[in-house]
């Protein structure tokens, strides 16, 4: 199938960005008016399904075509690209944006995104966790378009013959990946831990399972504890007792993808996307593998939502059509065309409980449970810097160069730092 052929990469974008709405300040009402052209841009649709919905807009809207700007496939340098824009003010080219969850805070402190009504939107038909990744300060300042959320792979076949079920707490999971993995000649478990946002992921997830926090109040208030302990002191146990192999520390997710796919792990932490890999014909695991929620220390964990929230410039000319363009890329039919023909998971809750789309997306009940419990990354103005200090400093304690205790201490000093600017 088509949208099997596509996952492997079209997860891995997580980002498209619309350029194109917009009159220079808001109003109480969101001062979403004007009617005309827009701008889209995006992170490399590497699938190739947007085109043809903007397609539809287009014949539909022949005074408000959409034109769609595709940016480079890396995060970063999408980014970059769109703050260049979005700082050349009034001469920028991008109207509406669909950026990646964790931009939204540092795009609306700086200005660069406007308010947006939330009566415009139907914000209520959505997972409601994903809507929280949209706001900052209270205010919604973009429409939450793609999520994610976490899963935990492993080898259905491995389990059946131990006679065990998949985990449900840490416990169980270092247990098995200790005991059984061996027996069967499997790595325990891996995630996403080279020194990149993919391991900012796992720790928050390590930290948010054990019941803490990073930071609070918008990112003004470091919150690290015992909870961070606990999380960041489970991760460096697995790679020093050996159920977490080595190599890990060097995965980011394909490479972690291609070693559950390949049969050299009993456990993988990662999105959908590497499930529908995994179960396409032609892998080694085909037919041999499940999906559950992240276990945590007592009992099911919390997974980070991942997704992109389609935002409006704040120089963008004709607002209102953005808007209505947000509404139309949010609805119920186009929603299911983002799972279908993107295979990107939606954020209408409705759409997880569809027989048919569940029969072709098996994992849709167990990825709906998992963004239900699922939390966004820390909050902050300036997120690339508090990501950059969780990677170093979680990768130190994983790889045996400072206790979780030293660890801890270190990353509240420097997240301290950062939150006073």
């Amino acid at each position: 199938m088509r949208w099997i052929r596509a996952a492997g990469r079209g997860l891995l974008v997580l980002a498209v960005v619309l350029a194109g709405y917009g009159a220079s300040g808001a109003q109480a009402d969101g001062g979403l008016r004007g009617r005309g052209p827009l701008t889209l841009a995006t992170a490399g649709d590497l699938t190739g399904y947007l085109g043809p919905l903007l397609k539809g807009w287009n014949r539909a809207h022949p005074g408000e075509k959409v034109t769609l700007v595709e940016l480079p496939d890396s995060a970063d340098e999408t980014r970059a690209q769109m703050i260049t824009d979005l700082r050349a003010g009034e001469r920028g080219r991008f109207d509406v944006l669909n950026i990646d969850v964790t931009w939204t805070s540092e795009f609306a402190a700086a200005d660069w995104i406007r308010p947006l009504p939330r009566n415009r939107f139907p914000l209520g038909s959505f997972l409601p966790p994903v809507v929280d990744t949209a706001t900052y300060d209270g205010q919604l300042y973009a429409v939450p378009y793609v999520t994610n959320a976490g899963l935990l792979l492993y080898r259905s076949d491995v389990l059946a013959e131990e006679g065990v079920p998949p985990p449900r707490t840490w416990a169980e999971l270092e247990r098995y990946a200790k005991t059984i993995a061996p027996r069967h000649g499997l790595g325990g478990y891996a995630g996403q831990f080279l020194p990149y946002e993919g391991l900012t992921v796992n720790a928050a997830e390590a930290v948010y399972s054990a019941g803490g926090t990073i930071l609070g109040d918008e990112g003004e208030r470091v919150t690290v504890g015992s909870a961070a302990r606990e999380g960041i002191g489970f991760l460096a146990r697995g790679v020093r007792e050996g159920w977490i192999p080595r190599e890990a520390l060097e995965y980011k997710e394909e490479e972690s993808r291609r070693a559950f796919q390949d049969g050299r792990l009993l456990f993988l932490r990662n999105w959908p996307y590497a499930y529908v890999s995994a179960a396409a014909e032609g892998s080694a695991v085909a037919g041999k593998i499940g999906a559950v929620p992240l276990p945590g220390p007592k009992g099911p964990g919390t997974s980070v939502l991942g997704g992109s929230n389609l935002a409006v410039g704040a120089h963008a000319e004709h607002p209102d059509t953005a808007a209505r363009l947000i509404a139309y890329l949010t609805g119920e039919r186009v929603q299911r065309q983002v799972l279908t023909r993107g295979a990107l998971p939606p954020v209408r809750a409705e759409l997880y409980e569809d027989p048919d789309l569940v029969r072709e997306f098996p994992y849709l009940p167990t990825l709906r449970a998992s963004v239900l419990a699922a939390a966004p990354r820390p909050k902050s103005p300036r997120y690339d810097q508090v990501s950059m200090v969780v990677q170093a400093v979680v990768h130190d304690a994983m790889a045996g160069r400072r206790t979780p205790e030293a660890a801890v201490r270190r990353l509240a000093r420097e997240l301290a730092a950062i939150s006073r600017g």
